[in-house]
């Protein structure tokens, strides 16, 4: 068995798109959608704020890769990438529209599966994410897409995962 079909790999961008900023992580993944092809292991979902429907995408991994607006009071675009114990301290908008925040439903797979996936988060500081609901993205996050795009391809390749660019 190769390494490639050993570890399942989970992209998931989340956040709610109609608060702004909140919403970079679905981007994200849109973009990644578009621009790359992931070979059966790889699963690049949209995970919104859904919460513990997430359960089972995530049960099913060995590695998870989340991609999220987060608050850590560093200046807006401020991309971070966590793990481990950061992991803990990252993930903003508890008290937001999310069913659920990510942790928990991370700590309930860990609970009924008896299993933990290895968590990456590649996050980044929002600017624009209390104002009237929008559903665009600020610039200062814009900006910083393809950074965040090729630290996730970072992290898949670390993992053992390949993905091939589209063509044009």
């Amino acid at each position: 068995m190769t390494a490639e079909a050993e570890n399942k790999i989970l992209v998931m961008g989340l956040g709610n798109i109609l608060l702004r900023d909140e919403g970079i992580g679905v981007r994200v993944v849109e973009r990644l959608l578009e621009r790359y092809e992931f070979p059966q292991n790889i699963r690049v979902i949209d995970g919104g704020v859904r919460g513990m429907i997430l359960m089972d995408p995530i049960i099913d991994s060995d590695h998870i890769i989340v991609i999220d607006a987060v608050l850590n009071e560093h200046p807006p675009g401020t991309v971070y990438r966590l793990d481990g114990d950061d992991v803990k301290l990252s993930l903003a908008f508890k008290n937001s529209v999310h069913d659920m925040d990510f942790l928990e439903t991370l700590c309930c797979c860990e609970l009924v599966s008896g299993k933990k996936p290895s968590a990456v988060i590649i996050g980044i500081e929002p600017k624009d994410y209390q104002s009237d609901p929008s559903l665009e993205i600020s610039q200062e996050l814009l900006d910083r897409i393809p950074e965040m795009i090729e630290k996730v391809l970072n992290e898949i390749e670390a993992v053992g995962g390949t993905y091939t660019p589209k063509a044009a």
